[in-house]
């Protein structure tokens, strides 16, 4: 059986994203699953990350019959804006996950990385093939970071790799500079779950007592969401309602919205109790604004909604929405927004929906998965 190194960027518990949907999957493989590291200062920040710092003492955790997962040392903060600090980082992170190789009989696994970070630690960590899967314009998160330097170890790590994936064009064309063989694979959903919300499902307690339309956003409640079209429609049409599923984000002021009657803001859900709330919509939003982060997303959340056959209100953000022009809304203005929202409302035409399941199956992560493998056994390494 072939062996699996993956540097995450997210850990597996609680949200799965693409990079536990991809190792998931990988049925055929013997999986190692490094969790990202916390900083040494992450509690003076966040308390709740103090027992993250000790994690790594612990044994790796067994989460499928394939793959066990395993937290990474804690680093020195500002690795990434200082390069010396990265490479002292990964130097401490390649000793550990050469130990847990070793412990696990792992000789030359094939090293699977999400994180630019990585460019400096793969050169230690024997391995027989290296794959980067980009997800996201690093440099573009903002914060404590020199995104000059951030792009630069992206694309050092990209020049290295046997084989590169991006989930957006416009990501993909950027690391062919490095590295030609680059190929673009968008995110995916989990069909078999969220096909579930194309039938009426029971409604969560937390939403029984909303009466009339729902229109419903599922995701991280981050700076890059378009939160005026939503109080615009709220204001507008005191009748609609406007329910929120995610995780609040530091640094973003949602307190216009909390202070109106028809929005609601319920929090993080488990992945698998989802279909029952987006059952519940009337219609799905998607609510990237424009901006250099959101050009480069592929929003995981817009394919799960496609599964559910729901109609679906989106800003133009990223490109790749505008594909699914033909089945679902798109607003380019706030007034646009109303209006596009209240023609969703009316869409009960039983052959888009149909079109939109169809295009959530063609979008699903075992297409995705299989695109992949496809690629690398004709490379030779799967």
């Amino acid at each position: 059986m072939r062996q699996i190194v993956c540097l995450s960027t997210s850990p597996w518990h609680p949200i799965p994203t693409r990079k536990q949907q991809v190792m998931s999957r990988l049925e055929d493989a013997e999986i190692l699953y490094f969790d990202p590291p916390v900083s040494v200062i992450a509690p003076l920040k966040d308390k709740s990350a103090r027992p993250k710092l000790r994690a790594w003492r612990e044994p790796g955790e067994r989460v499928k019959e394939h793959l066990t997962v395993y937290a990474l040392p804690p680093v020195w903060p500002f690795f990434n804006k200082y390069r010396w600090v990265n490479r002292r980082n990964q130097r401490k992170i390649a000793d550990y996950v050469n130990k847990i190789m070793r412990e696990n009989g792992f000789e030359k696994p094939i090293l699977w990385t999400y994180s630019p970070t990585s460019c400096d630690a793969v050169d230690r960590i024997p391995h027989s093939a290296l794959v980067y899967d980009c997800v996201d314009r690093h440099s573009a998160y903002g914060g404590l970071m020199d995104p000059k330097m951030v792009d630069g170890m992206e694309m050092d790590l990209a020049r290295r790799t046997d084989m590169v994936f991006a989930t957006a064009e416009s990501l993909c064309e950027r690391l062919k500079a490095a590295n030609p063989k680059a190929r673009f694979i968008p995110n995916g959903a989990n069909y078999e779950l969220f096909v579930r919300a194309s039938e009426k499902l029971a409604c969560p307690e937390d939403m029984r007592d909303i009466h009339g339309p729902v229109f419903g956003f599922v995701g991280a409640l981050q700076q890059c969401i378009e939160y005026d079209y939503v109080e615009a429609a709220a204001k507008a049409r005191p009748d609609w309602n406007f329910v929120f599923i995610g995780q609040e984000k530091p640094g973003v002021d949602l307190s216009a919205l909390r202070a109106l009657p028809n929005t609601r803001f319920i929090g993080l859900k488990k992945h698998d109790v989802l279909p029952d709330y987006l059952s519940n919509f009337d219609v799905c939003l998607n609510l990237f604004a424009a901006s250099e982060l959101s050009k480069d997303v592929s929003p995981l959340k817009f394919y799960e909604y496609l599964a559910t056959g729901k109609p679906i209100v989106s800003t133009p953000q990223p490109d790749q929405i505008l594909q699914f022009a033909p089945v679902i809304e798109i607003a380019r203005t706030q007034k646009e927004f109303i209006d596009r929202c209240e023609k969703a409302l009316g869409d009960n035409d039983p052959e888009r929906k149909k079109a939109r399941i169809e295009a959530g199956r063609a979008s699903s992560w075992d297409s995705r998965v299989a695109q992949m493998s496809g690629i690398l056994r004709e490379m030779k390494i799967f």
